[in-house]
């Protein structure tokens, strides 16, 4: 065996896929230009650590359960409401996440309020924080599962631990005294500690629609938004638009 084969033999074990993989390569780069061994060390490391953290990124993005990947990137800024634009850049930052504040992202349909969110997810993903994705009913659905399996305290500590909690569709569909309970105590463990962002297509003053108790209801509002992002979403749908625009570049016979 010789020693590069004895190299990839040692890392399979020690678990180094970047060095078991690049191996060879590094190798014949480093002695066309007689790298130093310090060098050579130093470039197999990179290589490790590069490939470790792409794999670290893709884990914690599939670990938030996102129904879709959405980046940033792909936002078209001019076709949101205006709030948003103004608002974005600062959001893109991610302070919102080191200081525990909240989104509420607000508006009607269609306008981009489920693409922010996810995008923002996935770039704090990228950035290493913890990240999990629920639509409003699967989370209600699994409290309600949790406390009847008395495992609740336990799903709620685990909410309590991650850095950002997006919590979409609030207000697409009503729920029982027992879910906005639930949903009021899970959010309000998180409350000025860790971020969660909400997207709804109701403007508090009719959030009591969904929770159907005005007192719960404004308890709710408190909580999550002190000191929290408010993002009013309301304008005109852009996936009306980019249908309207695929239909146009479509040659119809």
């Amino acid at each position: 065996m010789n020693t590069i084969e004895e190299i990839t033999k040692y890392s399979k074990y020690l678990r180094l896929p970047g060095i078991k993989s690049n191996l060879k390569r590094i190798a014949n780069e480093a002695r066309e230009s007689e790298m130093n061994y310090e060098e050579f060390l130093r470039v197999l490391l990179e290589e490790e650590y590069e490939i470790r953290k792409q794999n670290a990124i893709q884990s914690r993005i599939r670990t938030a359960k996102f129904p879709q990947r959405k980046y940033i990137e792909d936002l078209k800024e001019e076709h949101l409401p205006k709030d948003a634009q103004n608002k974005l850049g600062k959001l893109k930052t991610l302070e919102f996440i080191e200081t525990g504040q909240n989104i509420i992202l607000s508006g009607n349909p269609g306008t981009g309020k489920t693409h922010i969110a996810i995008s923002l997810g996935i770039k704090a993903c990228v950035e290493g924080y913890k990240v999990l994705f629920f639509s409003v009913p699967t989370l209600i659905t699994r409290l309600k599962e949790s406390r009847s399996e008395k495992t609740l305290r336990i799903f709620q500590s685990r909410l309590e631990k991650y850095d950002l909690i997006i919590v979409d569709e609030l207000g697409y569909i009503s729920f029982d005294k027992e879910g906005s309970e639930l949903l009021f105590t899970s959010l309000s463990l998180r409350a000025n500690n860790k971020s969660t962002i909400i997207t709804t297509n109701l403007s508090f003053d009719r959030w009591e629609e969904v929770f159907k108790d005005p007192v719960l209801t404004a308890a709710m509002v408190d909580r999550l938004a002190h000191k929290a992002f408010m993002v009013n979403m309301n304008g005109n749908s852009f996936r009306i638009k980019e249908t309207q625009d695929w239909l146009n570049s479509q040659s119809f016979s």
